[in-house]
């Protein structure tokens, strides 16, 4: 059974919120992708809900902290979930992200010491750099929602 503990370090169970963030230019649709400086991968905008937080905000701050990108132009609804194992100091952490789609209002990023590298790629570029399946999928939804269309077998 797991079980959810107050301490960071022992925590079995984490919830998360963040957003695939796009913008639409002169070079077509492009998807922002972060790379964590702790482990190198690459991944979009999220972190820990905080107490009291709902998923919304927590994907708003964290966007925020993590790119320095505030206000984005937010689409209705929860875009999807994911939901994987990782492990910390020996322990496994079973991790819930609730994801929400927006366009940034810039290009700029001001990546939080968290980050070393941040890019905008097409769809395509995008789903081989995403170190993770989960994140693959999530993008498909994500372009599948902005297109109108089903999801493609682009990022599967």
């Amino acid at each position: 059974m797991i079980t959810k503990s107050t301490s960071r370090s022992e925590d079995a169970e984490e919830r998360s919120a963040g957003f695939v963030v796009y913008r639409d230019g002169s070079e077509g649709r492009r998807y922002l992708l972060l790379r964590h400086r702790e482990g190198g991968h690459w991944a979009f905008p999220k972190g820990r809900i905080e107490s009291g937080e709902r998923p919304e905000e927590a994907a708003r701050r964290e966007l925020q902290e993590e790119t320095g990108i505030a206000a984005p132009a937010e689409h209705d609804g929860r875009l999807g979930e994911s939901q994987y194992v990782f492990h910390r100091d020996g322990r496994a952490v079973s991790k819930r992200v609730v994801y929400f789609l927006a366009e940034a209002p810039r290009e700029n990023v001001t990546l939080s010491a968290e980050h070393s590298a941040s890019v905008w790629l097409g769809l395509h570029e995008a789903s081989e750099r995403l170190t993770f399946g989960e994140a693959r999928r999530i993008l498909d939804e994500a372009d599948a929602r902005l297109t109108g269309e089903r999801p493609s077998e682009v990022t599967k």
